[in-house]
């Protein structure tokens, strides 16, 4: 099993992700929600790729945290 971190932006009437940790891997949504589940296929299916090409799945070395400023 291999765990991603996705990033996950409004956009201007939608949803956008990528993930650090796989340039090029994009979905996006009409809500977070879809855009979470389309992103899951996009990482399946580059991981997919990678594979029938018999390149290495990169490891995950993004992790993210949150900053609370006063």
């Amino acid at each position: 099993m291999h765990r991603f971190l996705i990033i996950i932006e409004k956009a201007n009437g939608n949803y956008s992700a990528y993930s650090p940790d796989l340039p090029g891997c994009v979905a996006t949504g009409k809500t977070r929600e879809e855009t979470e589940r389309n992103m899951y296929k996009a990482i399946e299916m580059h991981i997919k790729g990678l594979t029938e090409d018999n390149l290495s799945i990169p490891k995950s070395k993004s992790f993210s945290e949150f900053v609370a400023v006063k």
